[in-house]
C-alpha cells in the first residue's frame, strides 16, 4: 500500500459503531498531513447517503480529520459566512485510499456570528442504547463535544477563519495547477 500524499484525491467513508456504512464523500484532496491531522478540501463533490440520497455540495470545504481526537471538523465556505459542521467521531485511518472513520451522532454546528448548537441529541441517544455504547466511549463522547465547544469559545485552531483561509488559497492553487 503506497503511502498518501498531498495533492491525492481520497474518498471519505462514514460508519455507525456497528460497522455499517452511514455517508461517502466521494473526493477529499489533500492538502497536508501532519503527524495528527489530515487536512483535505473539496468542492461542489458528491455525498451519498446511505438509504439512496445523493446530492452535491455547493460550496468549497476544508475538512480536518484527526488521529487523536474523536472529532473532525468541516469548515463550508459559504456566501453567507463561514459555518463548521463538526461531527463527534472516532479518530480517522486510511484504509485502501478511504479516509474511514465511526460517526457517533452528536455534531457542533457553528454559524458565522460565531453562534453555534450541537445537534442530534436525540439520534446519540437513540444509537447509544441500540449499539451499545457502553460507559467508557459515552465519557469520550461527552468530553470531545465539551472540548470542541471550548475550542470554539475560544477561537483557537480550526476556529480561527485565518487558518481555513490559509487552507483554501492552498486548495484553489492545487485546483489551478491541474487547470
Amino acid at each position: 500500500m503506497r503511502e498518501i500524499r498531498e495533492g491525492d484525491k481520497l474518498q471519505v467513508h462514514c460508519y455507525k459503531h456497528d460497522g455499517t456504512l452511514h455517508r461517502t464523500c466521494d473526493e477529499a484532496t489533500v492538502l497536508e498531513i501532519t503527524e495528527n491531522t489530515l487536512v483535505c478540501a473539496n468542492y461542489k463533490t458528491e455525498i451519498s447517503e446511505i438509504g439512496g440520497v445523493r446530492y452535491h455540495t455547493k460550496e468549497p470545504a476544508i475538512l480536518l480529520f484527526y488521529k487523536d481526537e474523536w472529532f473532525n471538523i468541516i469548515g463550508q465556505m459559504k456566501k453567507k459566512g463561514l459555518f463548521y459542521y463538526c461531527n463527534i467521531a472516532s479518530p480517522y485511518i486510511i484504509d485502501d485510499g478511504l479516509i474511514k472513520y465511526i460517526d457517533y451522532d452528536l455534531d457542533l454546528r457553528v454559524f458565522p456570528d460565531g453562534s453555534f448548537k450541537v445537534l442530534d441529541r436525540n439520534e446519540y441517544r437513540y444509537h447509544k442504547k441500540k449499539m451499545n455504547y457502553g460507559e467508557s466511549l459515552e465519557r469520550v463522547i461527552e468530553y470531545e463535544l465539551s472540548k470542541l465547544i471550548e475550542m470554539k469559545r475560544k477561537n483557537e485552531g480550526v476556529f480561527s477563519k485565518e487558518m481555513i483561509d490559509h487552507y483554501y488559497e492552498l486548495y484553489e492553487k492545487m485546483r489551478s495547477k491541474k487547470h
